[in-house]
C-alpha cells in the first residue's frame, strides 16, 4: 500500500461530510426563506414580528404591545401555514421524483408517473361537482381516495403485465389518461361556470386553502416516507446498475420496488390532496441536485428535500404576489420556471457525456 493510498480518505468518508455541509446550508436557507416569505404581502409585517408571533404561540413569549391581533392572525392563520405547506410539498415532490427516477431508471419519471395526480383530480371533482360522499368527504379526502384508487389500478395493471419497470410506467400512463378523461367528462357535463373555474384552479395547484391540519399531516407523511427512502439509500444506488445487477448484489428487487412505489405514492397522494397537482418540482430538482451532490442517495435525498422546500416557498410567494390581488396557480408558475430549467439540465447533461 502506497503512502498516497494510506492518506487519501475513502469515498464513503467524504460523502457524509459533504452531506452535512449541504444539509446545514439548506436548513439555513429554508429557515431564512420561510421567515422572509411570511413577511411578503399587502400587510406590512417584519421578520421580527413573525418571530414574535411564533414565539407567542409556542409559549415562549408574548405579542402584547408588539403585534396587533390582526397581524397575529395574518401570520399564524394565513401566511405561516401556507408557507410551511409549500415547503412540505416542495420537499416531498422532490424526494419522490429522485426515488422514482432511480427506481424506474427513467430520467423523465416524476411523482405523477403513477397516475396519482389524475386519480386525485377525479376524486376531488367527484366531491365538488357531484357531491360524492354526501358531505362526509372533503375535497382533500376525495382527492386522497381518488389517488389511492389510481395507484391501486396501476399496481394491478403492471402486475398483470409482468411487473417490470417499463410496465409500471405504461400502466401509469394508461391510468393517467383514464382518470384525466373522467375528470374532463364530469366537469364538462355537470359543472357550472363558477364551479369549473374553482376546480380548474385546484387542478393547477393551489396553496390558498392551507391550514395547520394540512401542514401536520403532510409533515408526518413526509418524515415517514423520507425515513423509508433513506433506509433504502444503498438499495437505490444498486438500482442504478439495473435490476439484474441489484439482484446480484443481494437486493430483493420485487419487494423493494413495491415498498418504495407504495411509499412515494402515499406521499404524493397526501400532497396532491392538500395542494393539487404541482408539476415539474419532482422532475427538474432531482436532476439539478444530482449535479451538485452526485448520485449517492444518502446525500441526494436530504438535499433534494431541502432544495424542493426552498424552491416551492419562493414560487408560492411569487404566485400570490406577482398579480396581486389576483393569485396565480402555483402549478402554472412551476411550469413556467421548470420548462426552461429542464431544457438547461438536458443541455448540460448532453455536454458532460
Amino acid at each position: 500500500m502506497t503512502s498516497a493510498s494510506r492518506t487519501a480518505p475513502a469515498p464513503g468518508i467524504r460523502a457524509p461530510r459533504g452531506a452535512l455541509g449541504w444539509a446545514a446550508a439548506g436548513t439555513l436557507a429554508l429557515c431564512a426563506s420561510v421567515a422572509v416569505a411570511v413577511t411578503i404581502g399587502p400587510a406590512d409585517i417584519g421578520v421580527a414580528d413573525v418571530w414574535s408571533v411564533i414565539a407567542a404561540h409556542l409559549g415562549a413569549g408574548t405579542t402584547a404591545g408588539d403585534v396587533s391581533p390582526i397581524r397575529d392572525g395574518i401570520v399564524w392563520d394565513l401566511r405561516l401555514p401556507r408557507t410551511l405547506l409549500a415547503a412540505v410539498c416542495g420537499a416531498g415532490l422532490a424526494v419522490c421524483g429522485a426515488v422514482l427516477q432511480s427506481l424506474l431508471r427513467n430520467p423523465l419519471a416524476d411523482p405523477f408517473v403513477l397516475g396519482v395526480s389524475s386519480g386525485a383530480s377525479t376524486g376531488a371533482v367527484l366531491v365538488v361537482v357531484l357531491g360524492v360522499g354526501g358531505g362526509a368527504l372533503s375535497v382533500s379526502g376525495g382527492a386522497f381516495v381518488g389517488a389511492v384508487c389510481s395507484f391501486a389500478l396501476v399496481m394491478l395493471l403492471s402486475h398483470s403485465l409482468g411487473g417490470t419497470t417499463d410496465r409500471v410506467v405504461l400502466a401509469g400512463v394508461a391510468a393517467m389518461q383514464l382518470f384525466s378523461a373522467l375528470t374532463s367528462f364530469v366537469v364538462m357535463t355537470a359543472a357550472d361556470a363558477e364551479t369549473t373555474r374553482g376546480v380548474l384552479f385546484w387542478l393547477l395547484g393551489s396553496l390558498g386553502g392551507a391550514g395547520w391540519s394540512d401542514v401536520w399531516t403532510g409533515t408526518a407523511v413526509l418524515v415517514l416516507v423520507l425515513a423509508v427512502c433513506l433506509g433504502h439509500a444503498r438499495t437505490l444506488d444498486a438500482f442504478a446498475f439495473g435490476q439484474d445487477a441489484a439482484a446480484a448484489l443481494g437486493v430483493h428487487v420485487a419487494r423493494t420496488r413495491l415498498v418504495l412505489l407504495c411509499a412515494t405514492a402515499l406521499l404524493t397522494a397526501a400532497l396532491v390532496a392538500s395542494a393539487g397537482a404541482i408539476g415539474f418540482v419532482g422532475l427538474v430538482l432531482p436532476h439539478a441536485v444530482r449535479a451538485l451532490t452526485g448520485p449517492g442517495h444518502a446525500r441526494l435525498l436530504p438535499v433534494c428535500a431541502l432544495a424542493g422546500a426552498v424552491f416551492l416557498v419562493w414560487v408560492d410567494t411569487l404566485a400570490r404576489t406577482v398579480l396581486e390581488p389576483q393569485e396565480v396557480p402555483v402549478g402554472v408558475v412551476t411550469s413556467l420556471i421548470g420548462v426552461p430549467a429542464f431544457v438547461l439540465v438536458l443541455y448540460r447533461t448532453r455536454r458532460t457525456r
